[in-house]
C-alpha cells in the first residue's frame, strides 16, 4: 500500500511521474503548455483552462484538479502505476481523458 511508502521514496516516485507526464504531453501531438514548479505540475490549454497535478506527501498521493473535478491517486506497487483512489483507473489514462475534455481534441498519454 502507498501508506507504507517512506517520504523519500514517495517524493522520488512523484517527481519521476511528473517528468513522465511532461514527456507524455510533449509526445501527445496536442499543444498543451506545462509548468513544473515546487512539486506542482500545471497543464495549460489554449482555452485558458488548466489541470493541476500535485503531490500530497503526508498522504503519499498524487492529486489532480481538472474541470471535471478533483481526483486522488494512490500508488499500486504490484502494477507499478498510480490508480484512482478506490478504482482501477490508471493515472495516465485518466489524465488523457481530462486533457481531451479540456483541449477539445483527443489526447493520449503514454
Amino acid at each position: 500500500m502507498a501508506a507504507t511508502m517512506n517520504e523519500s521514496d514517495f517524493n522520488q516516485l512523484a517527481e519521476d511521474t511528473m517528468l513522465a507526464i511532461e514527456e507524455a504531453i510533449d509526445n501527445c501531438g496536442v499543444d498543451i503548455d506545462y509548468d513544473n514548479s515546487g512539486g506542482i505540475l500545471t497543464l495549460e490549454f489554449d482555452n485558458g483552462s488548466r489541470i493541476i497535478v500535485n503531490k500530497q506527501t503526508p498522504l503519499s498521493q498524487l492529486w489532480v484538479a481538472a474541470r471535471s473535478g478533483g481526483f486522488h491517486f494512490d500508488y499500486d506497487p504490484e502494477a507499478s502505476c498510480w490508480r484512482l483512489q478506490g478504482k482501477s483507473d490508471e493515472l495516465f489514462s485518466c489524465l488523457g481523458r481530462y486533457c481531451s475534455e479540456q483541449a477539445g481534441a483527443t489526447v493520449t498519454l503514454e
